[in-house]
């Protein structure tokens, strides 16, 4: 087992991690920016060290600061959490160079499944459904419009090297598509330094759901069900289910073998989630494979009895899984809290917390960085909490979230608190009624 791990992330994930590593009795160290200095996770490390200025690309980014800091604290191990440098191949390999552990998927299960051109052969050979569309990169816009007419129309065009909505645009006819195609490779240029495109069939009412699987160095993998995210602003979640009020005991069985399936074809080790798009009859398709932890990983951990975190670094140092899947037994919503104005379009809202009041009581989890006298930086990503909730059925878990959003106090700065809080009262989400078009017909009341 490890004895020291370094954790290359910030905020609740860092502080997250740091709670398992000390309940397996594993020394810890928080690497920080100059902009979060003051939070927790470095406080509750036991060491810490700076690694750069507020910039990301200057700090949390930056592979040879943070190998160096593994190296001086001599940390054998690195969590990298979520974002940042969790899926980065060469950062990956980095750590292998230096004899320190990478707790997340080698060098190249993130090249097969991280580009998602490639992710969609791989998981063709492996014989998961996936979505009608190209085999790989498009090579021109003559291609582009031949691919639309086999595909038939509405199709999307994704950035391969894409995420978080960049580079992606619906065509429902043929003559938008020579401006969708033109402007989604502008954008993935800017925002990736990559304009390849591939094109997908546009599926109709899409929920998202993913199916959590865990595979271990022995080539075994399990699953441990799925996770609603189909509430989604600009394909980022807002709020996350498990399980899923769409899901049947057929279909939560078939998604759970295609995931196992997958994971075991590449030989993956280590936690990771395997996404599908779900039409309207129950169709499910393979959207991409996430080789890392999840932010709404919570959710599964409360209906599975189950840290996931934990199994992650017990795989890592070289412990078989079970092996057995698992299902839930209760009802889990989390709620992600950004400091962003819901009332304003969500424009980002970074300033200093004067109060700070986190819910409790049975079934209510917190998982947060922030305190009364915390100065949340504009540098990062806007969230700054996650409230999950637990109950024996879904309405009850609903009610349980309701209250404890009430009860949940943040002051200084706007949160999306109020934008959960009516989200709870819509009758669409209320009878499980939502796919990821959900937002688009939302409206904040006063």
């Amino acid at each position: 087992m490890f004895k020291k791990i370094l954790i290359a992330n910030r905020g609740e994930i860092a502080l997250r991690v740091i709670r398992t590593c000390k309940e397996m009795g594993i020394k810890t160290v928080a690497v920080y920016s100059k902009a979060d200095e003051e939070s927790l996770h470095v406080r509750f490390a036991d060491e810490a060290v700076c690694i750069g200025p507020a910039p990301s690309s200057e700090s949390y980014l930056k592979m040879s600061n943070i190998i160096a800091a593994a190296e001086i604290t001599n940390a054998d191990a690195i969590h990298p959490g979520y974002g940042f440098l969790s899926e980065n191949a060469k950062f990956s390999n980095l750590c292998e160079e230096h004899n320190i552990k990478f707790i997340g998927a080698t060098g190249k299960m993130i090249d097969q499944m991280g580009d998602k051109a490639n992710a969609k052969a791989t998981m063709k050979a492996a014989g998961v459904p996936c979505v009608p569309g190209s085999e790989g990169v498009i090579e021109d816009f003559e291609e582009c419009k031949k691919l639309a007419i086999e595909t038939g129309y509405p199709v999307m065009l994704k950035a391969s090297a894409g995420g978080g909505g960049k580079g992606m645009r619906a065509v429902w006819k043929p003559e938008d598509l020579k401006e969708a195609w033109d402007s989604a490779r502008q954008e993935s240029k800017a925002a990736f330094g990559n304009d390849d495109m591939y094109m997908e069939k546009l599926i109709e009412e899409p929920r998202h759901i993913e199916i959590q699987i865990v595979g271990d160095s022995f080539g075994k993998a399990c699953h441990l069900s799925e996770r609603d995210c189909s509430v989604q602003r600009r394909h980022q979640k807002l709020t996350e289910e498990t399980p899923s009020p769409f899901m049947t005991d057929e279909l939560r069985e078939n998604m759970g073998n295609a995931a196992v399936k997958a994971a075991e074809f590449i030989k993956y080790e280590g936690a990771g989630t395997v996404e599908f798009l779900v039409d309207k009859h129950r169709n499910f398709y393979f959207m991409e494979m996430n080789t890392r932890i999840q932010v709404e990983h919570p959710i599964t951990e409360e209906v599975v009895n189950y840290d996931l975190i934990r199994e992650q670094i017990l795989v890592a140092a070289g412990v078989p899984i079970s092996g057995k899947n698992y299902y839930p037994q209760l009802h889990s919503i989390e709620c992600r809290i950004n400091a962003e104005d819901p009332h304003n379009n969500f424009r980002p809202a970074p300033g200093k917390v004067t109060t700070f009041h986190s819910p409790g009581g049975h079934g209510v989890r917190m998982d947060t960085h922030v305190y009364a006298g915390y100065m949340i930086p504009p540098n990062y990503d806007s969230m700054i909490a996650k409230l999950i909730v637990t109950a024996q059925t879904r309405e009850e878990a609903i009610n349980k979230m309701r209250r404890a959003l009430d009860e949940f106090v943040i002051e200084g700065i706007k949160t999306t608190i109020p934008f959960h809080r009516q989200l709870m009262d819509h009758p669409d989400y209320i009878s499980g009624n939502y796919t990821t078009k959900f937002m688009e017909d939302f409206e904040m009341k006063a």
